[in-house]
């Protein structure tokens, strides 16, 4: 088993959306594009290798049958972002970009959404006419997709991620032809062309694109090297390419010889590098480090602000009467209330006393369950402490307090005693 393929794949699956907050702010569809592929290929890699460690059944047929057409699909789409990215980059660069200024943004849109999205969906669609079956599973790698090779696939799978890459890097070197033609200007014409880029931001974009299109074109390289190692198929038919679909071929890892399994090892890991890659060229900047002193301080503001408010939870503790035995809370005074020497004990012994402080000066309304009006505080005219005394004469299941009546419903008896003492 490896545990470092699933390990791998999830930190890279988070490492990639660090970036995303600015990307997501700038509303660059081709980099936030660029995070979405390289998300979804993590996830889908650490999923396969937890699924399918150590073992090669033939389990979760479903989810490798979509699973296998999205991996197609990320063999042009990372090259078309890039494509779609410096399109951008070099209409920015050029004065295309504020000669047309007022259609700019629809035409960008919508070459970012074809680029970035449909273009591999229709490389997906075109899969299937070279689709001799319906994927392979490895052994601690999971699910991957076929290809019958033949000169079909050639023109319809290895053909366009190249033409993509080759697209970047013409485009990627036109911009760096306008940037030293403008140098002494350049930052300038950024700021009126009002794409919210800076001169930094624009190199950082253009070398992430630039490196990434270097790396896919070495692994694309040996993929297709490793892939047509043994030679074209003829193609005869339809009929005869797809004479098999259904079938799914396993191999374990004991029968696949070491170098095969090197190159395996390989052109998985290339994933999670390119999401290192993307990592590395927009975490480390400027912009990067302002939001993260940005997050640090906001963390700590409300770090700081929620000690402060458990510091003082003591000093606005509610104080609540118990109803055993009572149809109705009586309420306390707000001022008695909020007294943090006030405390409350349950005792059936001790009389029911109420004391208050002779600077107290008892305003709020008072509950009375037998009658429908409500009496203010205010008419204890001087204050003193009250009790109740169960030897008093009880002959009624009423007893008054300070102007407030407690009522026993159930068995007319004096209620359990509670009395509130100050320190």
């Amino acid at each position: 088993m490896h545990y470092e393929l699933p390990i791998g794949a999830f930190i890279a699956a988070l490492l990639v959306l660090v970036p995303l907050p600015w990307h997501w702010r700038a509303r660059n569809v081709a980099t936030i594009s660029i995070v979405a592929w390289l998300f979804t290929f993590n996830v889908i890699y650490g999923i396969n290798a937890i699924i399918w460690a150590g073992n090669f059944r033939k389990v979760a047929i479903i989810w490798c049958d979509i699973v296998t057409k999205l991996q197609i699909g990320g063999n042009i789409a990372l090259p078309a972002c890039c494509l779609a990215l410096c399109v951008h980059l070099e209409s920015i660069a050029s004065l295309r970009h504020a000669q047309s200024a007022l259609n700019n943004k629809r035409r960008k849109l919508v070459i970012d959404i074809v680029l970035c999205w449909v273009l591999p969906l229709v490389y997906m669609g075109l899969h299937y006419v070279v689709q001799g079956h319906r994927f392979d599973i490895v052994e601690d790698f999971g699910c991957r997709p076929t290809t019958y090779n033949s000169i079909a696939s050639i023109f319809l799978i290895w053909l366009p991620p190249m033409l993509c890459v080759v697209g970047t890097l013409v485009l990627a070197g036109m911009c760096l032809f306008h940037f030293f033609r403008r140098r002494i200007t350049f930052a300038r014409h950024l700021q009126q062309s009002n794409s919210a880029l800076t001169t930094s931001r624009y190199f950082r974009l253009i070398a992430m694109s630039i490196v990434q299109m270097f790396w896919g074109i070495a692994i694309m390289s040996i993929m297709m090297a490793f892939t047509l190692r043994s030679g074209l198929r003829p193609w005869i038919s339809w009929d005869d390419v797809h004479s098999d679909w259904l079938r799914i071929d396993v191999f374990p890892a004991r029968f696949i010889p070491p170098q095969t399994m090197f190159w395996t090892h390989l052109m998985w890991w290339s994933i999670p590098i390119s999401s290192l890659l993307f990592f590395i060229f927009f975490s480390f900047g400027e912009d990067a480090m302002k939001e993260y002193r940005q997050c640090f301080t906001w963390l700590g503001d409300r770090t700081w602000k929620k000690f402060q408010r458990g510091g003082k939870t003591d000093k606005k503790r509610k104080l609540i009467l118990p109803t055993t035995n009572i149809s109705k809370p009586i309420p306390i005074p707000q001022e008695v209330a909020r007294a943090k020497f006030l405390s409350l004990h349950f005792d059936k012994s001790e009389p029911l006393s109420l004391s208050f402080s002779s600077s107290t000066v008892c305003e709020s309304t008072i509950y009375s369950p037998t009658s429908s009006k409500a009496m203010s505080s205010s008419d204890l005219h001087t204050p003193t402490t009250q009790a109740y005394r169960p030897e008093s004469q009880f002959s009624s299941t009423t007893t008054e307090m300070s102007g407030a009546t407690i009522v026993d419903v159930e068995s007319g008896q004096a209620p359990p005693k509670y009395y509130y003492h100050a320190f």
